[in-house]
């Protein structure tokens, strides 16, 4: 379990870190959106938009340059939520694939077990 103390205000001093998950149509990519909502639960960072970075939504871009940590966390080996985030230029992010962790798109259910894996690696990557 993360330190539910380090979800802080953006508007403070201390550390900020985002989680960024594709939430495709397959069961891998469920499975990164619910790996980033149990992370964001256990206070690990905030779940942010990743729409709002392909959107090109500003605020929402200042919002991600300026945090400390950056989380991205694809299903598939497409890598669509790497993509959108290299495509709005930003750089510096921790990134895992849920297929690389041995998930096969296709016959991976949301299983408890497999999101609290991907959310221990998670919270490996971003501290």
């Amino acid at each position: 379990m993360c330190d539910k103390n380090s979800e802080i205000c953006s508007c403070s001093d201390a550390e900020v870190k985002l989680i960024f998950a594709c939430s495709g149509g397959a069961d891998v990519g469920a499975l990164s959106d619910l790996v980033a909502r149990k992370m964001m639960k256990d206070g690990c960072g905030k779940m942010f938009c990743l729409a709002g970075i392909g959107g090109q939504v500003q605020g929402i871009i200042k919002t991600t340059e300026d945090a400390n940590k950056l989380l991205v966390i694809d299903g598939c080996p497409v890598k669509c939520a790497k993509k959108t985030m290299d495509q709005a230029g930003i750089t510096g992010y921790q990134h895992f694939c849920v297929t690389d962790m041995g998930f096969d798109k296709g016959s991976s259910p949301a299983l408890e077990e497999s999101i609290e894996k991907l959310a221990a690696h998670g919270k490996g990557l971003i501290g």
